[in-house]
């Protein structure tokens, strides 16, 4: 079975195409590394001993997109590829929207032209809005509080739509909580542009000199130490989860949406004293004011998942701080210290992986 994955040189989509090459899978991965970048994917084709074909393709280029499936037997598309900070896209709603909604319209429309009916989409815990009460399972009312938001919970309505519309379609959407963590071997792991957006980033900045200190977001909430508690998740636990979600698609038609989370909440500061346990390094911290429209606490029921994928997390806390210090010890820099040697007048073809497929649209 061959799999397309879009935005597969991201966060998460790198390490499930790890997790996937694993399993025995053939794999497709398309990106336009606007955030990520191209030594991710040497580093993939390493991790599983396996190459396969790349190509820098955007959504939004419907033609560079369609080359993609008429040079290759896709049979299932897994969909990580999208803008995904909560606060630019409150700035910029249009670009969200447009890029969020458009290409995966495109990618709808070419996979039905095609005929591809099996999707794994990547959808989020922010379509929750504001829980009224914890743990947040799926039936839970839908109210995003952010054109981020707003995009996935637009993108589950659009897919939800699609197979009532032709039953045909076998589509998972997975509501992620608050992956961190890395892969084992300090390979890959989370590299954001800028000022991290997410907690484990920031504090792993702080920890490698990077950063001066953290932004604590609010420190009057209801919850233990003041500070907000959310419910993360190693990211290779994540990824498994989409190997399970495909064999879901693969098995059957409908339209499903599953919580991927622990189930367990932590505050902001127990991450911080958990982190600092297990690199050894203290991390400075202040205290800011709270962001508009963030929750208290926040953490799934992942139940479904565990009864109709069989799947659950497995790794703990100490793993997932572990992990997130391996991953920035080893690359401080991310993955720009490392240079990539290229292809003679083709600087977006990596030498090493065997990419003899990659491609630029």
């Amino acid at each position: 079975m061959t799999i397309l994955v879009t935005g597969g040189a991201g966060y998460i989509g790198s390490h499930t195409c790890v997790e996937l090459l694993n399993a025995g899978y053939e794999i497709i991965v398309v990106d336009n590394l606007m955030n990520s970048k191209l030594e991710t994917v040497n580093r993939i084709s390493e991790l599983a001993g396996k190459s396969f074909p790349f190509y820098q393709v955007d959504l939004l280029n419907e033609q560079g997109l369609e080359t993609v499936f008429i040079e290759n037997e896709i049979d299932t598309v897994l969909h990580f590829a999208g803008l995904k900070a909560v606060g630019e896209s409150v700035r910029v709603p249009l670009k969200y929207y447009h890029n969020n909604l458009t290409g995966t319209i495109n990618l709808l429309n070419t996979m039905k032209k095609y005929d591809v009916t099996r999707l794994v989409f990547s959808s989020s815990a922010t379509v929750y809005g504001m829980p009224e009460k914890v743990p947040i399972s799926e039936d839970f009312p839908l109210n995003a509080l952010n054109p981020y938001g707003r995009t996935k919970l637009m993108m589950e309505q659009i897919l939800t739509d699609l197979q009532q519309a032709d039953q045909n379609w076998s589509i998972a959407l997975l509501r992620y909580f608050n992956p961190i963590g890395a892969h084992e071997s300090g390979m890959i792991g989370e590299d954001p542009n800028g000022v991290p957006n997410n907690l484990m980033p920031f504090i792993t900045q702080v920890a490698v000199g990077k950063l001066p200190e953290l932004q604590v977001f609010g420190n009057d909430y209801p919850t233990t130490d003041g500070t907000g508690v959310r419910d993360y998740i190693h990211v290779v636990d994540l990824a498994r989860g989409h190997v399970k979600a495909l064999e879901k698609v693969a098995a059957s038609t409908g339209v499903e949406s599953f919580n991927l989370g622990t189930g367990k909440g932590y505050s902001v500061l127990e991450m911080v004293t958990a982190f600092e346990k297990e690199s050894g390094i203290p991390i400075p911290y202040k205290m800011v004011e709270p962001r508009a429209g963030d929750a208290a606490i926040c953490f799934a029921d992942p139940t479904k998942a565990q009864k109709e994928l069989n799947w659950s997390a497995e790794k703990n806390l100490r793993e997932m701080c572990e992990d997130s210090w391996r991953w920035q010890s080893k690359n401080p820099n991310g993955y720009e210290q490392n240079l990539i040697q290229t292809v003679p007048g083709d600087p977006h073809l990596p030498t090493s992986g065997d990419f003899s497929n990659a491609k630029k649209e």
